[in-house]
């Protein structure tokens, strides 16, 4: 039966690609780096900055580094305060969610600031009182880790969960800790995400095909 629902952050919760592209893009052309919505999806969407910046730019020092990530992130919020909502259906879910006594977690590769900001911006810092950082665990996403630690944390086991989650990192970590995983198809499209793994692909919470799949898991067993 079903005991909780995890969540991603960026991208499920709230679309916030668009932002994070566009910042990221005027930050980049400082280095003499254009790119693209492909360029994007392919080489950031998912992926903690540490990741990113050594691939797009090895000369950076630590420091530089460290620097660049804490400026883009500190851009982002600037940008997000007045353009940041939650996605389509969610706050239906999340009611629907406290009436079934679910528990809840974020597991996100966000870094812990961005996190606590979202949250802060979409009034859900009081729904989620269990958050995974990808930034504070040896590995973060697509490793199956940070599920796991949600998982343990919650003290349920994967049969008893399912998760919500937009990018491939992030699907290939729900998987891989062997939690249904529900794609929300606001950064890849349906069949890259089925492709992955998931048992469902919505655009947003308000899909039909979501609810029936709710409904069921939490339905008493026939006698």
């Amino acid at each position: 039966m079903l005991k909780a629902l995890l969540f991603d952050l960026d991208g499920t919760l709230a679309n916030t690609d668009p932002i994070h592209f566009q910042t990221w893009k005027d930050l980049l052309q400082g280095y003499g780096l254009d790119i693209d919505p492909e360029f994007y999806q392919a080489n950031f969407s998912g992926r903690r900055n540490q990741e990113i910046i050594s691939d797009l730019l090895p000369q950076l020092s630590p420091e530089d580094s460290n620097q660049l990530s804490l400026q883009k992130e500190a851009d982002f919020r600037v940008r997000a305060e007045m353009l940041l909502t939650p996605t389509e259906g969610l706050l239906d879910v999340l009611e629907w969610m406290e009436r079934q006594y679910l528990k809840r977690a974020i597991v996100t590769n966000a870094p812990t600031e961005n996190a606590a900001f979202m949250l802060r911006v979409l009034n859900l810092k009081e729904t989620f009182e269990t958050v995974i950082l990808g930034d504070e665990l040896p590995v973060g996403k697509p490793d199956p880790l940070p599920y796991q630690m949600a998982l343990e944390q919650l003290e349920i086991t994967p049969e008893e969960a399912i998760v919500f989650e937009d990018s491939a990192s992030g699907i290939r970590s729900a998987v891989g800790a062997g939690i249904m995983t529900i794609g929300v198809a606001s950064t890849h499209s349906h069949a890259e995400l089925y492709g992955l793994g998931c048992k469902l692909v919505i655009n947003d919470f308000s899909d039909q095909q979501l609810w029936e799949l709710l409904g069921d898991r939490v339905a008493p067993a026939p006698v």
